[in-house]
C-alpha cells in the first residue's frame, strides 16, 4: 500500500461563535462557551506514489467571507491555497486529485485554479449542494445570492458510501455536519490519519461528558444530530487514537501548521 506524507496548510482563519459552532446547547455548563473565536481553515496537501493530492481547498478571500458568510473571517495576504502550494514549491498544474470532506464554502474555494486536478466527492453531498434548501444556500453559495459555488461547471468522480479512492487512501461517510460529509483516511509510513473536516470542531468533541452520560461532546452545528453522533463515535472506533485525527477548524492545528510537521515523514 503507497504511503504518503500530509502537509497541513492553513488558509485562513474564520470568526465562529463557541456556543453556536463549538459545543452542543446541552454541553454549555461544562466548556467556556462565550464570545467569538477565530478558527483555522485547514486542508492537506498529500504527496506520494507520483501523485499530488489536496484534502480540500480551503476559504475564500476576506471580502467574500465576511459578506456572504462570517463577518470578522480573515484570509491574511499569502494564505490562499495557490499561495500557500506555491511557498512549498507546488504548482495548481501539479495537484492530480481533490478529494473533498463536503462542499462548504470553506473547503472549496480556488477550485477554478486546479484545472488538471481529479475531484471526488459523495454522490449525497453533491447532489445536495446542486440544490440545497434555502437555510444552506449561504453554505453552497447558491446563486440564487448572486454568487456561484467554485466548483460550478466541474466534473467530479461521485463516490457512493465507504470506498478506496486510490491506493493507501480511502473515504468512509460521516454525515451529520452536511448532508453526505465524509472522512478521508490516509496511509502513512506512520498509521492512518483520518481528515475529518467538520466532523469535530475541536478536540473537546470526541472526549466523553460523563456529567450527562455523554461518551462525546457533539458540536452545536449539524444538518442532523443523530448521524453527527454516530459519525463521531464511529471516528473514534476507526482513528488509531485523537493524534491520527486532523480537522479542519480545530485551534490545535495552528500549533501543527507552525510546526512545520510534515507527517508520515
Amino acid at each position: 500500500m503507497t504511503q504518503y506524507t500530509i502537509t497541513p496548510i492553513n488558509t485562513g482563519m474564520v470568526n465562529s461563535n463557541k456556543a453556536n459552532y463549538l459545543y452542543h446547547n446541552s454541553t454549555h455548563k461544562f466548556y467556556d462557551v462565550k464570545g467569538d473565536i477565530q478558527l483555522p481553515v485547514t486542508v492537506f496537501l498529500v504527496q506520494g506514489g507520483g501523485k499530488k493530492i489536496l484534502i480540500d481547498t480551503g476559504m475564500s478571500n476576506t471580502e467574500i467571507a465576511n459578506k456572504y458568510h462570517h463577518p470578522g473571517s480573515v484570509q491574511p495576504e499569502g494564505f490562499a491555497i495557490p499561495d500557500q502550494l506555491k511557498k512549498l514549491g507546488v504548482s495548481c498544474d501539479e495537484i492530480t486529485d481533490i478529494v473533498f470532506t463536503h462542499l462548504h464554502w470553506d473547503h472549496v474555494y480556488y477550485t477554478p485554479m486546479f484545472t488538471k486536478a481529479t475531484l471526488y466527492v459523495q454522490r449525497r453531498e453533491y447532489e445536495f449542494a446542486k440544490k440545497p434548501i434555502p437555510l444552506y444556500y449561504k453554505s453552497y453559495e447558491e446563486p440564487h445570492l448572486g454568487i456561484r459555488p467554485q466548483w460550478d461547471g466541474r466534473e467530479f468522480f461521485l463516490l457512493d458510501g465507504e470506498c478506496e479512492v486510490m491506493d493507501g487512501i480511502s473515504v468512509y461517510p460521516t454525515p451529520g455536519h452536511s448532508v453526505g460529509h465524509q472522512t478521508v483516511v490516509v496511509n502513512t509510513k506512520d498509521g492512518q490519519y483520518h481528515c475529518c473536516g467538520d466532523l469535530i470542531f475541536t478536540y473537546d468533541n470526541i472526549k466523553p461528558c460523563p456529567e450527562i452520560f455523554y461518551d462525546i461532546t457533539p458540536p452545536s452545528r449539524f444538518v442532523n444530530i443523530v448521524e453527527e453522533w454516530n459519525s463521531i463515535e464511529e471516528l473514534k472506533k476507526r482513528a488509531a487514537g485523537p493524534e491520527f485525527i486532523l480537522p479542519t477548524h480545530a485551534p490545535e492545528m495552528l500549533d501543527l501548521v507552525a510546526s512545520g510537521r510534515i507527517l508520515g515523514k
